[in-house]
């Protein structure tokens, strides 16, 4: 009821919200700059984007929020597998935020109000978190000469990492992933690098009981170099540690570095995303030998009617080979973002193999439209399928087959305007070989619905 009650009276601020759209906002809303407002006349609701607390604007404050409310309806969910294989349910979230600058000095504070009812099968982090501090950090920026800086930050934010394959916000889901640490961001013309010292943060059911975890922890140094427009490359090395993991039967400490390159880019009509990492380290006493390959490929037609936009996503997730030589080779997505390969999303990027089309048409009026398919095998049939969190939904042990099974989708968007949108998908899994021979195999049907008002 207190998430309904903050999402009407949002609501019934849209109208006014709309007009302070000048700046591109973003899921971190702590990279919007509204200072670019400047001395322009600001009038009703701009007034919060950009508020000089002094003379000449070097204090200076931003408002803002979201309300979200998403419904999610379910036919055989898992492909039948219990508890709840049909199951609907709405989420509600409300994340109100203050950025307040004050020279090189900055403090951001984003609460957020997360609600899940009637969830068959019981309510995870991603689902509910009451009231609580999703984001509060503190910064100062340092300059570095003409063309460079060094910003010092601490605290609780969320972190997305290149394209949140392996560090994501979980933005689609209800409750998104917050670290607490510390960070460093040195730029220096093209290049970017972020050192940083987390701890995933906990999400507890409840108001107030958010807590860093006691148990994971992720360190890493991620570096960005853009030399020529439009056109960059990011190379990585993450090092995580878990003292509960498990995997395929096992459990035990986890101990993980993933190196990575990314090369990401676009060239007139064409775009790429392609990324490889490696994993080494060790899980229960035995190394761990595992990695990926993920691409993206997109060509763009924005001469012909509806402007479509053709896409192909091939990706690799190793899987464990043999569960009893002692080495581990199921690739681990770390924090990926939700929504992992689109709406439904059934099965995470561990033991896969997955190739998938798509195509998207702009047909005008903020009305976007994107059809896609999609089709999984197990890389290795000694290892079983997982869910985007990581967790075993079925064993290898009973099928040798690789076909997982194939998924189809369409989705539509409009943006209404600037700070207001809708959205809905209807998506369906059909089980393959694998899966028929290890339970039920059932098709699975979603419906998703969704308005936003962001400002």
């Amino acid at each position: 009821m207190r998430a309904l009650l903050l999402l009407t009276a949002l609501g019934a601020l849209a109208p006014l919200a709309a007009e302070a759209q000048e700046v591109e906002q973003t899921n971190l809303r702590y990279d919007e700059d509204w200072s670019v407002l400047g001395d322009a006349a600001r009038a009703g609701w701009q007034r919060i984007k950009y508020a000089p607390l002094d003379k000449d604007g070097a204090v200076h404050l931003t408002l803002g929020g979201e309300a979200r409310a998403r419904f999610e309806g379910f036919d055989n969910n898992l492909w039948g597998d219990p508890p709840a294989p049909d199951d609907g349910y709405p989420w509600l979230r409300v994340m109100p935020h203050a950025d307040l600058h004050a020279g090189p000095a900055r403090l951001f504070v984003q609460g957020i109000a997360g609600y899940a009812r009637g969830v068959g099968a019981g309510k995870g982090p991603a689902d509910e978190t009451g009231i609580d501090l999703l984001q509060g950090f503190a910064d100062v920026r340092i300059g570095l000469g003409e063309d460079g800086d060094l910003t010092l930050r601490g605290g609780r934010e969320l972190v997305a990492l290149g394209s949140e394959r392996l560090v994501g916000i979980r933005y689609g889901p209800n409750i998104p992933q917050a670290f607490d640490g510390v960070r460093a961001i040195a730029t220096r013309g093209p290049v970017r690098i972020d050192a940083f010292h987390l701890r995933p943060v906990a999400v507890g059911g409840g108001d107030f009981d958010d807590a860093a975890s006691k148990t994971r922890r992720l360190d890493g140094v991620y570096a960005t170099i853009t030399p020529v427009a439009a056109i960059g490359i990011d190379v990585y090395w993450l090092g995580y540690k878990n003292e509960a993991a498990r995997f395929v039967g096992r459990s035990g400490r986890e101990a993980r570095d993933s190196f990575g390159v990314r090369f990401f880019g676009k060239r007139g009509d064409l775009g790429w995303n392609w990324e490889g990492i490696v994993q080494r380290g060790r899980f229960d006493g035995g190394p761990i030998r595992a990695w990926s390959i993920a691409t993206e490929t997109a060509w763009s037609f924005p001469q012909a009617a509806l402007k479509p936009r053709l896409r192909l996503r091939a990706n690799i997730a190793s899987g464990d080979r043999n569960p009893m030589d002692g080495t581990l080779g199921t690739f681990n997505a770390l924090f990926p973002k939700g929504k992992y390969f689109g709406e439904l999303s059934p099965i995470g990027p561990r033991n896969i193999v997955n190739i998938h089309p798509s195509v998207d048409f702009d047909l005008g009026s903020g009305v976007t439209v994107e059809l896609a398919a999609a089709t999984f095998w197990r890389h290795r049939r000694g290892d079983g399928i997982y869910d985007i969190p990581g967790q075993l939904i079925r064993p290898a042990a009973g099928s040798g087959a690789r076909h997982i099974g194939d998924q189809i989708e369409i989705s539509a968007g409009w943006q209404a305007s600037p700070v207001l949108s809708f959205s809905g998908s209807l998506s369906a899994f059909r089980a393959g070989r694998s899966i028929r021979e290890t339970g039920p195999a059932r098709t699975i049907r979603m419906a998703g619905a969704e308005a936003m008002l962001k400002f």
